[in-house]
């Protein structure tokens, strides 16, 4: 899993009893996650198909930062599903998992499934391509 991306809680975040509003939590997490997918399958015409299971663990308060770890559970002909865990970025602790999240390619015009031609193997193989690019740019 890869913590790509931080974001810190303030007052407009929280819900009645002072911690993260789940539903805030579930609007980044689709947001990192379709961001993810994207970049995954290098196209923007992706819509988010389904969310799984989630599961809130603890709360985050106002001025804690969370960062979202992102992975590729597995790629379809038109679909890739995506893993998110949230956490405090400090304490490590797991704020919420969402499992089984499916991004569907569609087409721009039509805005029906169109096949992608990834893999879940070549996609491992780009993101370590990428990581590597990054390492070699650092230095």
């Amino acid at each position: 899993m890869r913590f790509l991306s931080r974001r810190l809680v303030m007052p407009n975040d929280l819900n009645y009893a002072g911690s993260l509003f789940g539903g805030r939590a579930l609007e980044w997490i689709d947001e990192e996650a379709a961001i993810w997918a994207i970049c995954q399958l290098e196209t923007n015409c992706l819509v988010t198909k389904h969310i799984g299971e989630i599961s809130f663990e603890s709360p985050a308060l106002q001025g804690d930062i969370v960062e979202f770890g992102l992975e590729t559970k597995s790629v379809g002909r038109t679909s890739i599903t995506v893993s998110c865990l949230v956490r405090n970025k400090a304490t490590k602790k797991t704020i919420c998992f969402a499992d089984d999240i499916v991004f569907v390619m569609v087409d721009p015009t039509t805005r029906k499934p169109v096949v992608h031609g990834k893999t879940l193997e070549g996609l491992k193989t780009q993101t370590e391509e990428e990581v590597r690019q990054l390492n070699l740019n650092h230095d």
